[in-house]
């Protein structure tokens, strides 16, 4: 029974993660939909976690980012030369 329940739990939340990879302005709306219905039922803890975070950049769920700041740049490899 036991077994069931943790197989269950990891099942629907690997299915949340992938619709919120895969389709993310579908996700974001769904999610501020429930955050909405759970505020106005005053179940306010419960809406602040399903609550989305702010789109930021594209919205696209490219992984792209509005950080103005260069990731450090990577130190070439170079050839080793034998003499």
């Amino acid at each position: 029974m036991v077994e069931v329940l943790i197989i269950t739990a990891l099942v629907i939340w690997s299915a949340i993660f992938v619709f919120k990879k895969v389709f993310p302005k579908s996700a974001y709306s769904v999610f501020s939909k429930l955050a909405q219905l759970c505020r106005s039922r005053g179940w306010n803890g419960l809406a602040k976690w399903l609550q989305p975070a702010m789109v930021a950049g594209c919205g696209g769920g490219c992984g792209c980012s509005t950080d103005t700041s260069e990731a450090p740049k990577k130190v070439e490899v170079q050839a080793v030369k034998w003499k």
